[in-house]
């Protein structure tokens, strides 16, 4: 797609958002090293200057022809919100790729460790949030953003590694993982309950994921039948009709779990009166990133905790 061009904010080695083999866009004569400069150079550095960046995108989208993205660390979106909220409010479908997306950031500190900005970047109208869960739900998130032409959206990214699922070809079925197309649809079934009744329903996005898969295995065990539902875009599944979200989310099962390394706000309308979620209330503390998920309650166990509490609570 040689329409498709980009960078990061002075983040590019973190963000993993340069271009391979392609050339800069800066004047021959600036070139360095480094960097190659031409007029036609596809990767784009906008410096430390977040707000810029995402202006600078909604300026480029809005002159046409081509498609723009921009990266930088998921707790400076915070200095982005004003771009990204006009780029909300005129529909200009800019792409922003934010990494680093949680507490596993770890060692780095609590100042750079997101908490509640998914919840905050969701409350945006008009703006689509996509957080993948590997590296197959990566690639899909990508095809679909650069499809759609309805407004900003932006993925949000891990900074550790992920486990890459084994999946079929279609829909979930006995231990048989969905496909990842099914990323479009923003949430779907990812791994089915055993005999396809499920007691409750673990739904995740992003690293934690792989949390879901593991509760659905322990719960398993114990007896207990667990869906688990993939949900890297609460915007894209709001957009399907009632009937396939009756097929992901059924009324009937009241048992549900969230598990999310953020705040538990955009998961009530998705857990009902039943519900229990796995989230982080609060602020980070430094150390790595499975020594904070483990203090912090992101973990198999937990989830299946909450579960069980939640199927209590549905029975009541």
């Amino acid at each position: 797609m040689p329409e498709l061009w980009g960078g990061s904010a002075d983040l590019a080695e973190s963000n993993n958002t340069t271009i391979e083999d392609a050339e800069s866009f800066l004047p021959p004569e600036r070139s360095t090293a480094m960097w190659s400069g031409s007029p036609y150079g596809r990767v784009l550095h906008f410096g430390i200057r977040e707000h810029a960046m995402a202006s600078i995108l909604s300026g480029i989208v809005l002159h046409g022809n081509t498609r723009p993205f921009g990266a930088t660390f998921l707790i400076f979106s915070d200095y982005m919100r004003p771009a990204v909220r006009l780029a909300s409010l005129m529909k200009v479908p800019s792409i922003y790729v934010w990494t680093h997306d949680s507490v596993a950031l770890g060692e780095d500190g609590p100042t750079h460790q997101p908490v509640e900005q998914l919840t905050a970047l969701r409350a945006i109208p008009n703006l689509e949030i996509v957080r993948p869960a590997d590296a197959n739900e990566v690639a899909w998130a990508w095809k679909t953003m650069l499809e759609r032409r309805v407004g900003p959206a932006g993925i949000v990214l891990s900074r550790q590694n992920l486990p890459v699922f084994a999946r079929g070809d279609g829909a979930a079925s006995g231990d048989t993982l969905a496909a990842a197309s099914n990323v479009a649809k923003g949430a779907y079934v990812l791994a089915e309950a055993q005999g396809g009744a499920p007691d409750v329903i673990l739904l995740s996005t992003g690293s934690e994921v792989q949390i879901a898969l593991a509760a659905r295995e322990q719960l398993e065990a114990d007896g207990v039948h667990a869906r688990v539902v993939s949900v890297p875009s609460q915007e894209w599944f709001a957009e399907q009709d009632a009937a396939y979200r009756e097929s992901v989310l059924p009324t009937a099962v009241r048992a549900r779990v969230s598990i999310e390394a953020g705040l538990a706000l955009t998961w009530a309308p998705l857990l009902g009166d039943a519900g229990r979620h796995v989230s982080i209330e609060h602020y980070g503390a430094s150390a790595d990133y499975k020594t904070l998920y483990q203090k912090f309650g992101l973990t198999a166990e937990a989830a299946v905790a909450a579960a069980k509490e939640s199927i209590a609570a549905a029975s009541a």
